[in-house]
């Protein structure tokens, strides 16, 4: 009665099905890691949010890259601006509108500094054209901001080029813009929160970061995926169960049915 399942079309459904299993166990596993990923990020990324500031040498120094566990720390740091290396971020839109962020060099004494990214300011009025910047402060401020490590291509998913109008980069890389400065820079930047004393006018804050769902949608994929195994499976199981009553009916269809016996006469 079982024969049929050894005939080429049902082999080539057994393979199917036996290729889709494995295949489907590991895209829900790999669901699974992006979650705990995702999860881990975030709770690391929130809890660096709500810490209560702590100096910017505790945590990096010149020439030190910026560890990804640190990422969004809360710092605070004092210097004086060097207005005349203040650079900006092509291609960074804010709130629906093109513009760019402000990259301003905060020496902290002796020959250190780090980038400070005061903020955004809406482009010009041609893509090369300068924007409009208010001015640093000038003399000592203490700047409270979230330590970012600088951005890569990979990471941030914009291509550096050269050939920029002058004053202008696409990334925010601090070894590459500590190229041209007469000081050593922090391998990373802070985005500015808050400043002491406060300036009259300034670029618009960043806005904080989107913590996200922590991985929310890859436990629901992963939960998907592991669903489909038991749906490949029912429905593999129903087939077979299928053609096996649609024989069975064939079968006693074709069979000659039995003929009533006659009774003899007296």
């Amino acid at each position: 009665m079982y024969r049929f399942l050894l005939t080429p079309r049902w082999l080539a459904l057994h393979v199917v099905v036996l290729l889709v299993i494995p295949a489907f166990v590991f895209l829900g596993r790999w669901q699974f890691g992006r979650f705990e990923e995702r999860s881990a990020n975030s709770e690391r990324v929130t809890a660096n949010i709500e810490a209560a500031p702590v100096p910017l040498e505790r945590l990096a120094g010149a020439g030190q890259q910026v560890k990804e566990d640190d990422r969004f720390r809360r710092v605070t740091v004092a210097g004086t601006y060097d207005a005349a290396h203040e650079l900006v971020v092509r291609r960074r839109p804010q709130e629906g509108r093109n513009g760019y962020y402000v990259l301003t060099p905060l020496v902290t004494g002796g020959d250190t500094a780090v980038i400070v990214n005061r903020g955004w300011v809406p482009a010009g009025a041609t893509a090369d054209a300068h924007p409009e910047v208010p001015a640093a402060p000038t003399g000592q401020v203490t700047v409270t901001g979230r330590l970012r490590p600088s951005e890569t291509e990979a990471g941030s998913g914009i291509t550096d080029r050269a050939g920029l109008p002058p004053g202008q980069v696409l990334l925010i890389d601090a070894a590459k813009i500590g190229q041209g400065l007469p000081y050593r820079l922090v391998g990373g930047y802070v985005e500015l929160t808050e400043q002491q004393p406060k300036p009259a006018a300034a670029p618009a804050p960043v806005p904080e970061p989107d913590v996200g769902a922590g991985g929310g949608l890859n436990l629901a994929y992963g939960v998907q995926w592991w669903l489909f195994i038991g749906i490949a499976l029912a429905g593999w199981v129903l087939l077979i169960r299928r053609e096996l009553a649609e024989r069975r009916t064939r079968e006693a269809q074709e069979t000659p049915g039995v003929q009533g016996a006659t009774t003899p006469a007296n």
